[in-house]
């Protein structure tokens, strides 16, 4: 039994050194891909390919050559810019969920809006329309609605009603 535990425990760490390891390379080719140096070695590539033309008279393998190697590089190029999209913008959701739950005042279910539905986010979006275009209306440049005041319109036109 202990062994058992212990080999899945190796392979844990295995999987995990595995993991790092691969984002490291991620990490540094996304680095590197970017950087001057990354669109210095694409623009020596292709010179020296193009300059290698008439060397190779031209040929079809000449041109499979650089359409097979674009080609490659692309496909793993569009993994990369993914992942990093997908950081990014994870990091931009936790920043503006960082300053919701510090502003007072801020609604607390803005944070992770990111998650709710599309008919959701769409319901949301209407009500913030309505907000700026009550603002808008407000001689106070400076005034600001939050949706806990909007709400507390409503409630008070509600019981308004009520008591009609």
């Amino acid at each position: 039994m202990e062994e058992q535990r212990n080999g899945t425990v190796e392979r844990r760490q295995a999987a995990g050194d595995q993991r790092g390891s691969m984002a490291a390379l991620a990490e540094r080719v996304t680095r590197l891909a970017g950087s001057n140096w990354g669109f210095g070695a694409a623009v020596a590539t292709i010179s020296v390919w193009a300059l290698s033309g008439p060397l190779f008279g031209w040929s079809d393998t000449w041109q499979l050559v650089i359409n097979t190697g674009t080609t490659i590089v692309t496909f793993l190029m569009v993994f990369l810019i993914q992942r990093t999209q997908n950081k990014d913008g994870m990091a931009i959701q936790l920043k503006l969920n960082e300053l919701v739950a510090a502003l007072e005042g801020a609604s607390n279910r803005l944070i992770d809006i990111e998650d709710l539905s599309e008919a959701e986010l769409r319901t949301l979006h209407r009500h913030y329309r309505r907000l700026a275009e009550v603002a808008s209306e407000d001689e106070d440049v400076a005034a600001s609605h939050s949706i806990e005041e909007a709400e507390r319109r409503h409630e008070r036109k509600r019981e308004r009603r009520r008591g009609h």
